[in-house]
């Protein structure tokens, strides 16, 4: 048997068999682990509940022929609790670790800043330290951003002319100039372009202090980008309360 350990965020759980649950895990320097935790649905499991959503754990597996299996947990943060009580924040968190699930389904490939930015945004969740559709959004434009696709809000994002610009285009990157807007183009007002750089670059000095309407034409302008740039739907999307 081949041990190891390593930090984790559980992504998602589901039931195998009478007694064990299989994980998805994104760890701090494996990636996306699947691992098999036996027992823990039995009411004796020393470790049953360190391994609910959003929980960011310190474990030790060993490679197992299909899947690895969990041996020892210990709690870094139980997010979960303070997640899972809240239908907002609950929404909010399963639409955060879809997301990561989908950006590092490599298995094994190493993600570590994604890992941090969930991690971090996890945090905020829990502790509402800042608004739930703010957190939100600013994680899936810097995840998206960690990937590859980080959009513009500044210079035009085909042609790179100077702004300011009043057009939107997920398909080109951001932002985009008179001369460049494909028809069709979405039109935001430049304080909601703002609060997208703001939310890209985390100044929650002025994300904090932005008005509800531009954050809910902000949400849904970051829910295009990210769904473009997946190239599918986030199922859990359509369920997070925004206001």
């Amino acid at each position: 048997m081949k041990l190891y350990r390593d930090e984790a965020v559980v992504l998602r759980t589901r039931k195998l068999g009478e007694a064990d649950r299989i994980l998805t895990l994104l760890t701090r320097t494996h990636g996306q682990v699947h691992a098999v935790a036996k027992g823990v649905r039995r009411t004796s499991s020393k470790f049953g509940a360190r391994l609910e959503p959003f929980s960011v754990i310190d474990l030790q597996l060993y490679n197992g022929r299909n899947l690895d299996v969990v041996t020892q947990v210990d709690t870094l943060a139980p997010h979960g609790r303070a997640i899972s009580g809240d239908y907002g924040l609950f929404t909010t968190a399963t639409a955060m670790v879809e997301t990561a699930e989908r950006l590092t389904e490599i298995e094994r490939e190493p993600a570590t800043q994604q890992y941090l930015l969930l991690v971090g945004a996890l945090r905020s969740l829990a502790e509402k330290v800042h608004p739930s559709s703010l957190v939100l959004d600013s994680y899936l434009l810097r995840a998206l951003a960690i990937a590859g696709w980080a959009p513009t809000f500044t210079e035009c994002a085909r042609c790179d002319a100077a702004g300011p610009h009043r057009s939107f285009s997920a398909p080109l990157g951001g932002i985009i100039c008179t001369n460049c807007r494909p028809p069709g183009a979405a039109a935001p007002a430049p304080e909601t372009v703002g609060l997208l750089g703001a939310l890209l670059a985390g100044d929650w000095g002025h994300a904090d202090v932005s008005y509800e309407r531009h954050r809910t034409e902000a949400s849904g302008l970051v829910a295009v980008y990210t769904q473009w740039h997946l190239e599918r739907q986030l199922k859990s999307l359509r369920h997070v309360e925004r206001a």
